[in-house]
């Protein structure tokens, strides 16, 4: 223990900011110079200063205090190190949040106020519908020589009937991947193919053909350049293949990044909902966090008003982390991630709602390059509760959601305090469902 904290003190005072965001930022998907949006998911079996590689177990033996000093470290670091990277393409909207750099999005705004804003400076660039979730927005460019942050507090000002909100960029959860010949990768590993049986919704990055994938997989982009085979979309649908569980389905595979630096934002994720909603998808999984967001809020409200659910992974920033997105909507399944001994994993985070667990650690998972990798997180442990609810819920149907879920509840292993905790939720599902 006290090898650990000596560890950790040398790696918060000394190692350079490049090789901590390393312990957390990878690229989105293989041979394409993207920008690095990933929330700290460890995979490796050792610490390296030089490349930061992470030992899981080490995050076992902190006391609080320390394991948060670590996690607090990696988010700031990883928030500043992709905006200056992609400075370009992104910046800080009014809560020091990533978002596409100079662009607003409203909702519910009124003609008279787009009129006033119009009058002040700002510019539509787009105006724009959702199609399956009858969801409309108003897309305004910032002035000239203007922070977004500001421009944010203006337009709203102007428009006070509307949620004015940044295009927020949303982070996937991995780490570096051990595929070391996945840069070389073409595009033409996408797993193909038309799931006419689908029952189940992935948004990521896209998803590579592997061998443990042997559900078909239909996928579309929403962001230039995609869909892009990704380690992250890839590990998580052979996740849900190697549940077993949904024979004879399909998956529908949303590549929300593709070469775009400002990927991952809200507008993308609503038009794959959006998508997911045409196609009559019941279970959409999404280990994706980031801040509350106008656009993406009504879009999920939307989307469950048509009787989709959504499950979602409630990250790993740590238990002293505020709660992130879009696991702390409401209606939303929050998703924690547990170890081979079923313990929640130390950096899962806690003031996001948990519903579920499941497993996120000592699991493994298929990688673009066609091996098998090891996971940890609870990114991995969101899709294979995913893949027990679309069990229960093989399509769209509000007045059968109270019955799948109960069937999702009944089947949990109760963990932690007895009956329903902030940490296990209602307890464990699909314990044996991915591959140790």
């Amino acid at each position: 223990m006290k090898a650990a904290r000596y560890l950790l003190m040398i790696l918060i005072v000394l190692v350079p900011a490049a090789a901590w965001a390393q312990l957390s930022l990878p690229g989105v998907g293989p041979g394409l110079p993207l920008p690095d949006r990933t929330v700290g998911e460890a995979t490796s079996k050792t610490i390296d200063p030089l490349t930061g590689a992470l030992e899981g177990d080490l995050l076992d033996r902190l006391s609080r205090s320390e394991l948060t000093a670590l996690l607090d470290r990696l988010r700031m670091d990883r928030t500043s190190r992709f905006l200056r990277d992609n400075r370009a393409h992104v910046e800080r909207d009014e809560n020091g949040d990533p978002a596409v750099r100079g662009i607003l999005v409203a909702t519910d705004i009124s003609e008279a106020s787009v009129s006033k804003a119009v009058a002040s400076g700002f510019a539509v660039v787009e105006r724009g519908r959702i199609d399956g979730l009858d969801l409309s927005f108003v897309k305004f460019s910032t002035r000239q020589g203007k922070s977004l942050k500001s421009e944010q507090k203006k337009l709203q000002k102007i428009a006070r009937e509307a949620d004015i909100s940044g295009d927020n960029i949303y982070f996937t959860s991995a780490t570096p991947s051990p595929c070391g010949s996945c840069d070389a990768l073409p595009a033409a590993l996408l797993a193909g193919g038309a799931a006419k049986a689908a029952t189940i919704g992935l948004i990521d990055g896209g998803v590579a053909r592997h061998g443990l994938i042997n559900i078909p997989v239909e996928q579309r982009g929403f962001a230039k350049g995609a869909p892009v085979a990704s380690a992250h979309g890839t590990a998580i649908a052979s996740l849900i293949s190697m549940s077993g569980k949904n024979s004879g389905t399909g998956l529908v595979a949303a590549d929300i990044y593709g070469s775009d630096p400002a990927g991952g934002n809200a507008t993308a994720i609503a038009r794959a909902l959006g998508w997911m909603a045409t196609r009559k998808i019941s279970v959409v999984t999404i280990s994706l966090v980031g801040p509350d967001n106008g656009l993406l809020r009504r879009a999920i409200r939307s989307a469950q008003g048509k009787g989709m659910l959504i499950v979602a992974a409630v990250g790993n920033d740590g238990p002293a982390a505020p709660p992130r997105f879009p696991a702390a909507y409401k209606g939303v399944l929050g998703v924690t991630g547990v170890d081979r001994r079923n313990k929640a994993l130390p950096e899962a985070g806690i003031a996001t709602p948990v519903d579920f667990a499941a497993p996120g650690a000592d699991i493994r998972g298929a990688s673009p390059d066609g091996k098998t990798v090891p996971l940890r997180g609870t990114s991995y442990a969101a899709p294979l509760v995913a893949a027990r609810l679309a069990a229960h819920y093989p399509a769209p149907d509000i007045a059968a959601i109270e019955k799948a879920v109960s069937a999702l509840i009944g089947e949990a292993r109760d963990l932690g305090k007895k009956g329903t905790d902030k940490v296990y939720g209602h307890g464990l599902v699909c314990e044996n469902c991915a591959a140790r």
